[in-house]
């Protein structure tokens, strides 16, 4: 054999009891279970340790970061063996030549993924233009699978160019569209991925190309999956109550005209928003009911964001702020300097029909980071505190010490779910047949959120601290069940010829470091980053590609297409 790991304490995925085996692995597939005789190659100890499927990450938007970072990390080191980006609409193929479409796309990725726009820039040199050149371009150069759907704006910055923004298509163009879209879909795309959402807007404060989609675009669009096995929909549709008239027979006739599994991002289980949370669990209620499957996502714990004014993706949705953050960083600083401009921001941030209430709970904000001496011995305070040392209200205090810093502080409040009222909301959220446990935007938001470790929070809090779900029951939610809603081919379970995609874990430990800023990417720019905790190896079609927190320097990671690597999944 070319691997064996002795002495494991075997998770395989279908939720069933844990079991004492060996596990033999040859030509990346599993190849025996239970006492495994015989010798191989590389032997692994696993010590009575778990080992499970590798973890399956069904919402990343890794599109970029390939660019750069050939691990994925930290997602591999926290047990992902398979990851499927290109989600919400944004992707960087395919494209159409042009230097300023690409220069558009890195932009709006800067904007509403939270990518720093100088790492887009100085690492995103792409040789190709086809959606399979993309493909092709990183096929087994990755420590882990990936597969990535198609993104609707890149389709229409394609095909419309700048009219992409502004305008509905033509049926020119849309027809041009859907024979785009079916190309990149025979070339391997995972299927088609949009947005809606209000929170999302360009570089310039307008809403992303596919915001002005008609509904005939977008069940055109959808309909053309029908003709391709093993695709499906990704959408992001709004960010406040979903009602039957509009979110929710949206997602449902894209599901009914494609004949494919829809899947929206996301859930954010917090008590104050219940009546959100419940019109969002009734969506899959909905479109069950008409013969559609959706399935929302949601995360693993309470969402701890971490928010500054540099990327400001939280602050576009507040009443006049979109021109003051299409702003060059230069011309915001003076902007907030400006005592007029100042005293129409705040008017804007309380306005109460904001769709959320980002600066709602200022009072209770903490210093995060901050790069200057002087304001050093603030950082982990709260911002109260600092207002009154400065004899300025909570909000000027904050422009004031974010002009300071020049843009680079860093703060956040009180996490959002952490109570235990969430607690019991969030266990109930789990449970919904509906309801896939995913959404970790791992490489987005890469200075704001800490859902990128959905994996280990869910083992280390969800499972060991607060007992939600049962340790084989969450192995199940984030392998084998991910793997059948996506319909991903061979992967998500141990059992004889199934890949070896594999990780061995301390239940007792298993969970995620301290979070804090890196700066690791490109250009020196910095990005949120927490270890994992109790991961002892990752392997990847059989090869081992991590120990611990470090690579071994070998790669196993396929790049997974639809078709051959995935297969359609029954509405019914």
């Amino acid at each position: 054999m070319d691997l064996a790991i002795r002495n494991a304490t075997i998770v395989d995925g279908t939720g069933g009891d844990r079991y004492k085996g060996d596990i033999g692995v040859e030509d990346g597939l599993i190849v025996a279970l239970g006492k495994v005789e015989g010798s191989a190659r590389e032997e692994i100890d696993a010590g009575g340790m778990i080992v499970s499927p590798g973890f399956i990450d069904c919402h990343t938007h890794y599109d970029a970061q390939i660019c750069w970072d050939d691990m994925l990390s930290p997602s591999v080191y926290h047990g992902v063996t398979t990851a499927i980006g290109g989600n919400c609409g944004f992707t960087l193929a395919p494209l159409s030549g042009q230097s300023d479409d690409l220069d558009y796309l890195m932009d709006m990725l800067a904007v509403v993924e939270g990518m720093p726009v100088a790492s887009l820039r100085e690492a995103v040199k792409p040789s190709w233009t086809s959606f399979g050149g993309f493909l092709d371009h990183f096929d087994g150069k990755l420590a882990i699978n990936t597969a990535f759907m198609v993104g609707h704006c890149a389709l229409r910055r394609c095909v419309m160019g700048e009219r992409a923004v502004g305008h509905e298509a033509t049926p020119a163009e849309l027809e041009q569209m859907t024979d785009l879209l079916r190309q990149c879909i025979a070339e391997g795309g995972l299927g088609l991925s949009t947005s809606t959402s209000i929170s999302h807007s360009d570089h310039n404060g307008d809403p992303v190309p596919s915001r002005f989609a008609s509904e005939e675009e977008l069940l055109t669009l959808s309909g053309a999956l029908r003709d391709y096995p093993g695709t499906l929909v990704e959408i992001v549709p709004g960010v406040g109550p979903f009602v039957d008239e509009t979110e929710n027979a949206m997602v449902t006739n894209m599901s009914l005209a494609a004949q494919r599994v829809v899947n929206w991002n996301a859930i954010f289980v917090d008590v104050s928003r219940q009546q959100i949370v419940d019109s969002q669990l009734a969506t899959g209620r909905y479109a069950a009911e008409r013969g559609a499957k959706v399935y929302g996502l949601v995360q693993s714990g309470p969402l701890e964001a971490v928010l500054n004014f540099r990327s400001g993706f939280t602050f576009a949705m507040l009443d006049g702020w979109k021109p003051f953050l299409s702003l060059p960083l230069p011309d915001r600083i003076k902007a907030m300097q400006d005592p007029e401009m100042r005293a129409r921001l705040k008017q804007g941030a309380e306005n109460p029909d904001n769709p959320v209430q980002v600066l709602k709970d200022i009072d209770k904000f903490v210093i995060g980071d901050v790069r200057t001496e002087k304001n050093a011995q603030w950082r982990g305070r709260q911002l109260k505190e600092y207002a009154a040392s400065v004899g300025m209200s909570n909000f000027d205090a904050l422009f004031n010490l974010a002009v300071e810093e020049e843009l680079f502080l860093t703060f956040s409040g009180p996490d959002m779910g952490a109570d235990e009222a969430s607690w019991k909301l969030r266990e109930q959220v789990w449970n919904d047949e509906n309801v896939l446990l995913g959404g970790s935007d791992a490489g987005a938001h890469v200075d704001m959120f800490n859902t990128f470790a959905l994996t280990t929070q869910l083992l280390g809090t969800g499972v060991r601290e607060r007992g939600v779900l049962s340790l084989e029951d969450a192995v199940r939610r984030i392998t084998g069940e991910l793997a059948d809603a996506f319909g991903i081919t061979n992967r998500g379970y141990i059992a004889e010829g199934t890949a070896a995609d594999l990780v061995v874990f301390d239940a007792d430990t298993i969970d995620c470091g301290p979070i804090s800023m890196r700066d690791d990417l490109p250009c020196g720019e910095s990005r949120l980053y927490g270890d994992a905790i109790g991961i002892h190896h990752v392997i990847v079609n059989g090869v081992p590609v991590a120990e611990g927190n470090s690579p071994t320097g070998r790669k196993g990671g396929k790049m997974l297409r639809s078709g051959t690597d995935t297969y359609t999944v029954a509405l019914a």
